[in-house]
């Protein structure tokens, strides 16, 4: 997902009108920070700032504003929302699905394939980065 400029503006101001406590969390760097937000938006009394976290959600995506759901429904939990990396290049801030590492995916394969390289007592090697530059390996 890609902030756009309403969406960072939506921001600036949400961060302007919530607590002191909250204000070191409300950036744009903080990967988790729509999933606190809709935490927030169930916690505050401030109506201007619930529904600017609202059209915030509604903005990010399909996914988002089903947090703002009641617990009562079948809201989802933050753990079936992939986790999230904020990365900037040249100046356009994008949020990107976090890699899922293979053992948390598939635990079993992840032992197994250790348990086969004590056996052959292999030593595990780790892969070699391949430099580029513009685009092409660099030999």
């Amino acid at each position: 997902m890609q902030y756009t400029k309403p969406m960072i503006d939506l921001v600036y101001e949400i961060r302007r009108r919530v607590d002191a406590d909250m204000k070191p969390s409300v950036k744009m760097a903080n990967p988790e920070l729509l999933t606190e937000l809709a935490d927030y938006h169930h916690r505050t009394k401030d109506t201007i700032t619930k529904t600017l976290i609202k059209e915030l959600l509604f903005m990010a995506g399909d996914q988002w504003p089903q947090l703002l759901e009641p617990a009562t429904t079948e809201a989802p939990k933050a753990a079936e929302i992939p986790k999230q990396v904020v990365k900037v290049y040249r100046g356009q801030t994008i949020l990107e699905d976090a890699p899922q590492s293979a053992d948390a995916s598939h635990p079993e394969e992840g032992t197994a394939l250790r348990k086969e390289m004590l056996i052959n007592s292999i030593p595990p090697t780790a892969a070699k980065p391949v430099r580029m530059y513009r685009g092409h390996p660099i030999l």
